[in-house]
């Protein structure tokens, strides 16, 4: 993550590229066969006259707009594209015990970020903690599309945004799709600039457990994340492989939070008839949270859906992050 990527001013004019894009099946869209564009060149952000910090990172940034991404995370689909520039990264689980990444971007902006694949209704309540951001994503079951547009975000799949995607060589699809995500905030104008979402920055708590790696089980799937003292930060691995992306290489996160919800049957069924899981991010629990090679016991609440999630040490003392990028374990029980 340490290396820099170019940034994109969100509502720059954009030229409309017409991209026939069709949702397919229940979940996913189908390879519409249009050759890759040139992205439009991104201009360099103007630097701040006045120091602001994320509230996402506790890094210096401008105040931006949010734009939510949910990432495809089967083995065809990596490496990457554009998630280590990612401000957030949340994994939640999904049909067969697998899990799909949900990447929030505010601070910087990649050319392009995917592979980009379906919503699912736990992104609804996850993403109300944002105001009105805007998602991209591939498509949704037919059920859940009514909720999707009456949701408080900005929802842009391929048909409302056709200009915003493109299908990548050297991949069979559903695992070939990208949002350029200036082109798709420009589709949202309004969508909302990054605001509190309750994470706190500064020192570390007192004690806490020295470790140089912890793995995160789901039914099929597991994330592994190593202690580099030298690079400051947690190298991610996915199912016993490192996560690397196309344009940054290795993919690292300074703070990870290992949160314990109830993950439950949804109403939702995908194309092959399994149930969709909902992960349940409103109520409170414990948590785990790593940083500066080690582990600390933490309790999280989020009372109600407009409002963002805490985290505290076991007496209640607010728990901080270490400045930087951060992945939130939406784990099991």
């Amino acid at each position: 993550m340490a290396a820099a990527h170019r940034r994109i001013r969100p509502g720059a004019a954009v030229t409309v590229l017409l991209c026939a894009v069709t949702t397919a099946g229940l979940y996913g869209c189908a390879d519409s066969g249009t050759p890759e564009p040139t992205p439009t060149p991104a201009p360099t952000t103007p630097v701040p006259t006045q120091e602001t910090r994320s509230p996402f990172t506790g890094l210096p940034a401008r105040p931006a707009p949010v734009l939510a991404v949910k990432i495809d995370n089967v083995p065809p689909a990596r490496p990457h594209t554009g998630l280590g520039a990612a401000d957030l990264v949340y994994v939640e689980q999904v049909e067969g015990g697998q899990t799909r990444l949900l990447a929030v971007y505010s601070s910087d902006l990649p050319e392009r970020i995917g592979p980009v694949r379906s919503a699912r209704e736990s992104d609804i309540e996850l993403l109300r903690q944002f105001g009105r951001p805007a998602l991209a994503y591939s498509g949704s079951q037919a059920a859940l599309k009514p909720l999707l547009q009456a949701a408080p975000l900005y929802p842009l799949p391929p048909e409302d945004a056709p200009g915003a995607y493109l299908r990548g060589g050297g991949r069979p699809a559903p695992h070939n799709l990208y949002v350029l995500p200036g082109r798709a905030l420009a589709a949202a104008p309004n969508a909302e600039d990054a605001k509190d979402i309750g994470f706190r920055f500064g020192p570390a708590p007192a004690g806490g457990e020295q470790v140089n790696e912890r793995t995160v089980r789901f039914p099929a799937s597991r994330y592994t994340f190593t202690w580099n003292a030298g690079e400051k930060g947690w190298r991610v691995a996915m199912d016993g492989s490192p996560a690397r992306t196309t344009d940054e290489g290795q993919v690292t996160a300074t703070t990870v939070v290992v949160q314990h919800v109830t993950i439950r049957s949804s109403r939702f069924r995908d194309v092959l008839g399994s149930v969709s899981p909902y992960t349940e991010t409103v109520g409170s629990g414990t948590a785990v949270v790593l940083r500066d090679g080690k582990a600390h016991d933490a309790r999280w609440s989020r009372p109600v859906a407009e409002k963002g999630t805490t985290f505290t040490t076991p007496d209640g003392a607010p728990l901080n992050f270490a400045p930087g990028h951060i992945w939130i374990v939406l784990a099991p029980r």
